[in-house]
């Protein structure tokens, strides 16, 4: 893993110096918009929306829409106004119970991992924090932007890890619109209910569950790709990276830029040029083979006159005979 951001975890009169880690990655299957005729990607252009012209990135500005559909554009000289924090900096604000916090509120993990000289006492906050069954409240400045996180520990297969998971807002949590009005819930069916909940009840294990839809899509493009149906287009790749047809795209790509001097292509020369002797000769030593090209027909012609001598020579020894 790479480190995305290095910074110290302060609370009270203790330092310890981290890095932090994204703890998750997304697995979904991503599909790409493609022509259904060829293959080909969708691109899409930056349009004004009034005046139908693309639009270049560098003209391109921030917007904030009101309610009533007027837009306010913001400049960087009025974002460099607002309120920011470059801090490297996660301040522990206050240690709370564990249950108080709302996993709804939870938005993004990140592991902690200590830096050599902060190894004691990172293991102290650890084991304080497993002892006291509480959450760390933090102030963090991500991106710019001061966040509030909480830490915890989670056991892993390398150990017990310190893990950082922002927080969302408390107005950014909505609230449901709708109530839920049932009648009177006999005794018997509450009963049923809680057997039916104790009979399947166990230990969650995350190992036991798995995405079906991504492997469905997987079979399926492996099936797909072994019947032959797929299509070829410029951009393909290899597993290994490399351009499908490389040496024919580096051709296409000689031809263009000939073209584009104004030179024929070697395709065009190929029946005047005689067999190369060696890949490297240059443009300039090729001359003098085109003049040797065309001395060949000469050569030949005297090559097929030698019959011809031998056939008189035989005509003058029967005469002397």
């Amino acid at each position: 893993m790479r480190a995305i951001w290095k910074g110290a975890v302060s609370f009270g009169l203790v330092s310890v110096p981290v890095k932090l880690y994204s703890a998750t990655e997304s697995h979904d299957v991503s599909f790409r918009q493609v022509h259904a005729k060829d293959g080909g990607r969708i691109k899409y252009q930056r349009v004004c929306a009034i005046d139908g012209e693309e639009v270049a990135y560098a003209d391109i500005a921030k917007g904030y829409e009101t309610e009533d559909g007027e837009m306010v554009i913001l400049d960087d000289d009025d974002l460099a106004d607002l309120p920011s924090s470059s801090s490297r900096e996660i301040a522990v604000e206050k240690f709370v119970p564990t249950d108080q916090i709302d996993p709804m509120l939870f938005e993004k993990s990140y592991y902690l991992e200590p830096e050599k000289s902060g190894a004691k006492a990172y293991a102290l906050l650890r084991q304080a924090l497993l002892e006291a069954d509480r959450m760390a409240v933090v102030t963090v400045a991500l991106r710019q932007r001061t966040s509030v996180a909480v830490l915890r520990v989670r056991p892993t297969d390398a150990g017990d890890v310190i893990v950082m998971q922002t927080m969302m807002w408390p107005d950014e949590i909505r609230t449901p619109d709708f109530s839920v009005e049932v009648g009177e819930v006999k005794e018997s069916e509450s009963k049923m209910a809680t057997m039916l909940v104790e009979t399947l009840a166990g230990d969650f294990d995350a190992s036991e569950f798995e995405d079906d839809y991504a492997g469905a899509v997987e079979a399926l493009v492996k099936a797909k790709i072994e019947g032959g149906e797929i299509k070829r287009t410029p951009t393909s790749t290899k597993s290994s990276g490399e351009v499908v047809d490389l040496l024919a795209a580096l051709q296409r790509s000689v031809k263009a830029a000939q073209t584009a001097r104004g030179e024929s292509s070697d395709d065009e020369d190929e029946d005047e040029k005689p067999a190369k002797k060696s890949t490297s000769t240059t443009a300039a030593k090729k001359a003098p083979a085109k003049k040797a090209a065309k001395k060949a027909p000469a050569k030949k012609a005297a090559a097929k006159k030698a019959p011809a001598k031998k056939t008189a020579a035989k005509k003058s020894a029967k005469k002397a005979s």
